[in-house]
């Protein structure tokens, strides 16, 4: 089932997940259809369970739609369950980040390089696994949406006060995409 992406300034972007049950095996697995397939009806490479309306720690990262910019992404798609970082790196990265919770607004962001993060698959077992370039940061991204941060909490101040005008009327719900989204109003459109 589609369901609407919430949209920067609603509470549930802001909002610390909780860890995801793993012995409601049958829930996790609905919930991980649905946001898989709300995630490809989006054009998205990413989604966290927040972004859906779910305070839980469950994300979906695929790199299939980017191999014509990132080569070694094909195949690469990791569903992770209550994932948590164990390492990263000194090291930084800037890449250009988009979201969609904030539409049509993408802005560099810098990063670590590597990470190393433990995590339940979509099978419920337990994995240690190593990323970096820009799966390293897929993976970080969505999981800032399980802390109830955005990626323009990690740019400079400066920035993020010229995009304010852009973000406001995000939070309104003056945006068009071609998917369903909810605003802090409730509204769904």
């Amino acid at each position: 089932m589609i369901l609407p992406i919430y949209l920067y300034g609603t509470d549930e972007l802001r909002a610390v997940a909780a860890e995801a049950d793993l012995t409601k095996k049958e829930e996790i697995s609905r919930l991980v259809a649905d946001m898989d397939e709300t995630m490809h009806h989006a054009d998205g490479c990413g989604i966290a369970a927040p972004q859906v309306g779910q305070s839980l720690r469950i994300l979906i990262v695929d790199g299939k739609d980017l191999t014509d910019v990132y080569d070694y992404l094909e195949g690469f798609k990791r569903v992770m369950i209550n994932p948590v970082l164990l390492e990263e790196s000194e090291e930084e990265a800037v890449f250009s980040e988009g979201c969609l919770s904030l539409p049509d607004i993408h802005l560099e962001v810098k990063r670590p390089a590597r990470i190393k993060v433990r995590y339940y698959n979509e099978n419920f077992e337990q994995v240690e696994e190593e990323f970096d370039r820009f799966a390293c940061r897929m993976v970080q991204h969505e999981m800032d949406h399980l802390d109830g941060r955005v990626f323009v909490d990690r740019v400079p101040p400066i920035r993020r006060k010229m995009m304010q005008g852009r973000l406001n009327g995000i939070a309104r719900g003056c945006v068009h995409t071609s998917y369903k989204t909810k605003s802090r109003k409730g509204k769904i459109r």
